[in-house]
């Protein structure tokens, strides 16, 4: 009786690793699966290997796949607004926003440079030291020395369009975008120049 009663035991560890197993794989996501989508339905905006050609449109090649799952779920959920990512996520299932993410954080971000240098050294100043008689924090403290980011928490910026990198801090800045707090209280310390320099400084770090 003991001995069926292990074995009984040992088959629902084994299960319930299985299980475990099966769903941290999907939580990870499948970039095989992930492409198939990103080639139909993301690659006109974003581009084939996530880096995208318009500067209104974010490229997603390196960024970290946790980020890329919070934000499309949180324009499924009309969290934060976008009419046009509405209609993308929508159809999507958490697997697929997983799957979509793994591929996307697979691939290689392309290095951008400025496209207005001489806001680099004032965009510099702020990304690394802040300003501190604005009560504003340097940048790098969350997103990183080369805007790389941390994994989950924090999102890579360096080698973002600069232009995408400015709507979105103004649109913190306005309370359009409200799904992320912290950086809502960062951009209201933040004047349009400002603003402009530390995109441009983003755009060129690497």
């Amino acid at each position: 009786m003991q001995r069926v009663t292990a074995l009984a035991a040992a088959l629902l560890m084994t299960l319930a690793s299985s299980v475990f197993a099966a769903e941290a794989a999907s939580a990870k996501g499948d970039p095989v699966k992930g492409k198939e989508i990103v080639d139909k339905v993301c690659a006109a905006c974003h581009g084939v290997d996530g880096n995208s050609a318009a500067a209104a449109n974010p490229s997603l090649a390196g960024q970290h796949p946790e980020y890329i799952v919070k934000q499309l779920t949180e324009f499924k959920k009309q969290v934060r607004k976008n009419p046009v990512m509405l209609g993308m996520a929508t159809p999507l299932s958490d697997a697929d926003m997983h799957n979509v993410a793994a591929y996307f954080g697979a691939q290689q971000p392309k290095e951008r440079g400025a496209s207005d240098k001489a806001l680099i050294e004032a965009g510099k100043k702020i990304y690394r030291g802040g300003i501190a008689n604005k009560g504003l924090p340097a940048c790098m403290a969350c997103h990183g020395p080369s805007g790389a980011g941390i994994p989950v928490q924090y999102p890579r910026v360096g080698g973002q369009h600069a232009g995408y990198i400015e709507a979105q801090l103004k649109a913190f800045r306005s309370g359009e975008r409200t799904n992320n707090v912290p950086m809502q209280q960062i951009a209201a310390k933040m004047s349009d120049n400002d603003i402009k320099a530390v995109a441009q400084f983003m755009q060129a770090l690497h």
